[in-house]
């Protein structure tokens, strides 16, 4: 299995890339060892189309495209559940076991997700009820997925 962070927009240059870039690094080196083939890193472009609706309904078909059949799909959303790092680790690991080509975990747009794609998650997660910007809820999804792998793998890093 692979994990795949999908984002809508562009992360600029700065300290939330090179943050995410550490992350992205640590996962991918630490995956190996339990069973996980890499963390891949998905930028779309934002839509371009006059109505928030037709925004999100172009950015669904766009993250539709990347997500494999059998894939387990994890969307951000400010109304959605919360969970502890280590309830999210056991996620991913339970997606690992059953076979899942791919765990995919997608932050929308500035606009949100679309309905029909929402519908569609398996899961739908909040960093908690605040609002948070694109560049840090990309930063905290990315350091969360390598938590996931180093709680997987028994790391020290994850000291609950």
């Amino acid at each position: 299995m692979k994990l795949l962070l999908v984002s809508v927009g562009r992360l600029k240059a700065g300290p939330e890339r090179e943050l995410v870039a550490r992350y992205h690094e640590r996962a991918a080196a630490a995956a190996r060892g339990v069973g996980i083939a890499g963390l891949d890193m998905r930028e779309l472009d934002e839509s371009r189309a006059r109505r928030p609706e037709d925004r999100k309904v172009e950015e669904a078909r766009a993250i539709r495209a990347l997500v494999s059949a059998g894939a387990r799909l994890v969307m951000l959303d400010e109304r959605g559940r919360t969970l502890g790092s280590e309830a999210f680790a056991a996620d991913v690991g339970k997606a690992r076991d059953s076979g899942a080509p791919a765990y995919v975990l997608v932050i929308g747009g500035a606009d949100g997700l679309d309905p029909s794609l929402r519908a569609e998650a398996d899961l739908v997660l909040a960093f908690g009820a605040m609002t948070w910007p694109h560049q840090l809820v990309r930063v905290m999804a990315a350091e969360q997925l390598y938590r996931a792998v180093t709680i997987l793998a028994g790391h020290p890093y994850h000291r609950a």
